[in-house]
């Protein structure tokens, strides 16, 4: 016999990783709320009795987080202090039957495509009516919009394809929906998301889209900023630019992950370009739309990687200037084609090279940020915090980007956009008053 519960289930979900999964957090929260279960991002309040931890398998230091936050939440549920815990995403995914046995605790896994199969977990139906509607986890004046899922390209070093799948395109009409829908709420700013940006549509219309969909987005009202992350470089869509140069709400700003510029790296990498079409390519971007603003990432201590290797990107960096750049230091994955090669190179090495990667760009980033004093900017306010506003300006992405630290007296609304005269700069932050 069971017996009743006297209380109501409360579900806490932690997202681990990329924009991506806070996507799938939000969508499974949205379909939770649907079937009338309280549902809460990162709760605080510890008054939740069921756990969904949505895990990152991409690189090493991310499964040992995700591994380190399941223990946790198993350690809680044996203290008694909550019912269940499930496991989703990227890691789950992967190494579902290993963990299964490692952590027996957990009560039931989920791979990244199973989302029906956990709401039976809550007796909840899945309600394809609710396509596109999510609990969003972001403040309500930006979200990102995933257009796409999986990816059909073979980097050496990746993992995606393995846990993600093959590409898959939403339907134009879907995103769109999607997007007016978030704009209804009060959503100004879109991040574009996928795991390969530039690759959309070709799966379902037979040509890559990704610009006649930027038109479609430009044209919802009340959407003032739109901005791209993760285009591919390799055969890059170069109408893309001529919409971002007409259309007004598409943001100056690419997020193009390039992860190395040596010709042997980028073979090894197997990134299907040479280091001359990346600066042809480059070249083309800045010509079509001056003043644009370039983030790419990198990784250091691929396996064969040299310090020939190293200071080839170096120079590159010093030649390129791009305004952000993240680095990463290599991870030997199982199931990638690079784990056949021998990851040889110490990862105090890896770390040693990725700062010295890090420190050029520093100083082209604070050059770059010196070019802004005395300039006036439309800055997006995000939050206050310690007495003081920060915001973005249509060059800065959340979280990853420079922030626009803003003292003033008068009262500035979160969501709204102002006008800020940029008076001080930092290595990665500006700082402005409100003209």
């Amino acid at each position: 016999m069971h017996n009743k519960k006297l209380y109501k289930d409360k579900v806490n979900i932690i997202t681990l990783g990329c924009s991506k999964n806070l996507v799938d957090s939000e969508v499974l929260s949205g379909q939770l709320q649907a079937n009338e279960i309280d549902v809460i991002h990162e709760n605080k309040k510890l008054d939740h009795n069921i756990v969904v931890v949505n895990t990152c398998g991409f690189i090493e230091k991310a499964k040992e987080e995700s591994i380190q936050t399941i223990l946790d939440q198993v350690a809680l549920k044996q203290k008694g202090k909550l019912d269940k815990v499930y496991v989703t995403g990227c890691l789950s995914q992967r190494y579902r039957d290993d963990l299964e046995k490692e952590i027996p605790e957990v009560d039931a896994w989920f791979g990244t495509m199973e989302l029906p199969l956990m709401l039976k977990q809550f007796e909840a139906d899945y309600k394809t009516e609710l396509i596109g509607e999510r609990l969003l986890s972001t403040p309500k004046h930006y979200a990102f919009l995933k257009i796409s899922e999986g990816c059909n390209r073979t980097c050496a070093f990746c993992a995606i394809p393995l846990m993600r799948g093959s590409h898959v395109s939403k339907t134009i009409e879907e995103i769109i929906k999607e997007a007016e829908t978030l704009v209804q709420r009060g959503v100004k700013e879109i991040m574009l998301i996928a795991q390969e940006l530039t690759y959309y549509g070709l799966d379902i219309y037979k040509k890559r889209m990704l610009a006649d969909l930027l038109h479609r987005l430009a044209d919802i009202r009340g959407l003032e900023w739109i901005r791209l992350h993760y285009a591919y470089p390799s055969r890059f869509p170069l109408e893309i630019l001529d919409v971002m140069k007409e259309r007004e709400n598409i943001c100056n700003y690419l997020d193009i992950p390039l992860q190395h510029a040596s010709d042997s790296m980028l073979k090894a990498m197997k990134r299907q370009i040479t280091r001359t079409e990346i600066e042809e390519l480059l070249a083309v971007i800045r010509e079509k739309v001056p003043g644009i603003c370039l983030r790419t990432t990198l990784i250091a201590g691929f396996p064969g990687e040299t310090s020939d290797d190293i200071e080839e990107l170096k120079t590159f960096l010093q030649q390129q200037r791009f305004d952000r750049v993240g680095v990463f230091t290599y991870s030997h994955e199982e199931g990638t084609s690079a784990y056949e090669l021998m990851d040889t190179i110490p990862q105090n090495e890896k770390e040693k090279r990725a700062q010295e990667i890090i420190e050029v760009q520093q100083d082209i980033s604070f050059e770059k940020n010196l070019e802004k004093v005395g300039k006036i900017f439309k800055v997006l306010i995000d939050k206050k915090e310690a007495g003081r506003y920060l915001g973005r300006t249509e060059f800065d992405s959340v979280e990853v980007d420079n922030e626009v630290v803003i003292h003033s007296d008068q009262k500035l609304p979160i969501g709204e956009f102002v006008q800020v005269k940029i008076t001080k700069a930092y290595d990665y932050d500006l700082e402005g008053k409100v003209v």
